[in-house]
């Protein structure tokens, strides 16, 4: 039986502990990543191919070779920042590629993707807890370029034989818990990774970017979802596509939403440091609050966060980091 899976961005964060949940459900992830922003050292459960999904042939030896049943895509630039003051990276590494990977997973007859979207395709939340029928009305053009993405699946599915579960996801956070893996970047401009860099001494401050959101206490809500969660809803994801046959979009988070202080709170209280603050105003393209409704993914995929309460999160954020 084929269980190979070509996963994109797979010595990424999230990639790699999909990459991980996947070896313990019994499948072999083939890691297809250019090492822009991921480590040869978060692969582990499979072979490492260094490529650009811009690069058609490497690509097209990658599924000769290792024939997959399916592909999980992660690989893009995912930086709101960025994504405003550079828009073509945005559109050409994201759209472009993807564009690319449906094209080869057309010509070699892989049906089966899982792709990581965003909540971002959302834009400004019009209710509390946000569905899957919330209107997507991205703010800046990292949420652009996902939600083009998701068109653009739709259009493949309709037109060739292509079956797709696209994932919005919220706030991905923590770390492994067996400590194996966990969130590297350079810049580090996720929230939990720089307070526990400021905690440990290792950047002078953070910066929080707003005060006077409509929120409980005036800083950000957003909906935190542990890695290992995140990367277990993937594994459900793909055995979906293979049993049922059918595409689908599902929000992955929580339910539940915590502000920027309740999180320098917690890590202060886990990490028994202080952590130094400066006030800033408002980041263009960033609402003041961003909570899932997950009820379509307990549904469809049984899936519910088990890593996602906040104590777990940092606890073992704190220990990936103080590594």
């Amino acid at each position: 039986m084929n269980n190979t899976i070509l996963v994109t961005g797979g010595a990424g964060y999230i990639g790699s502990h999909a990459c991980k949940a996947l070896f313990q459900a019994g499948f072999t992830p083939v890691t297809f990543d250019n090492l822009s922003t991921g480590h040869v050292r978060l692969v582990k459960w499979g072979p490492l191919i260094q490529g650009d999904l811009n690069d058609q042939i490497a690509l097209e030896k990658a599924f000769v070779k290792y024939n997959p049943k399916g592909v999980l895509h992660f690989a893009a630039d995912a930086l709101v920042i960025e994504s405003i003051m550079n828009p073509s990276k945005y559109y050409r590494n994201n759209v472009g590629s993807t564009l690319c990977l449906l094209e080869t997973m057309r010509k070699y007859k892989v049906p089966y993707l899982v792709f990581s979207s965003t909540c971002a395709t959302y834009g400004n939340p019009q209710a509390t807890l946000i569905n899957e029928k919330h209107p997507q009305l991205p703010i800046n053009p990292y949420g652009r370029s996902k939600l083009m993405i998701e068109q653009i699946i739709a259009d493949f599915e309709k037109a060739y034989d292509l079956r797709a579960v696209s994932l919005r996801y919220f706030n991905a956070a923590g770390a492994d818990l067996s400590g194996e893996i966990g969130e590297d970047h350079s810049p580090e401009t996720h929230l939990i990774p720089s307070i526990i860099q400021a905690a440990l001494g290792l950047r002078k401050e953070i910066i929080v970017y707003g005060k006077d959101f409509p929120t409980p206490d005036g800083s950000a809500v957003r909906d935190y979802i542990h890695v290992q969660d995140l990367a277990e809803a993937h594994v459900k994801a793909l055995e979906y596509l293979f049993k049922e046959q059918q595409s689908a979009s599902i929000n992955l988070g929580t339910g539940h939403g915590c502000s920027v202080f309740n999180i320098i709170e917690m890590v202060k209280q886990i990490c028994k440091k202080e952590v130094p603050i400066r006030i800033e105003n408002n980041r263009p393209g960033e609402p003041g609050s961003l909570i899932a409704d997950n009820t379509k993914a307990k549904r469809i995929l049984d899936w519910t966060p088990q890593y996602s309460d906040l104590p777990t999160l940092i606890e073992s954020a704190w220990e990936w980091h103080k590594r």
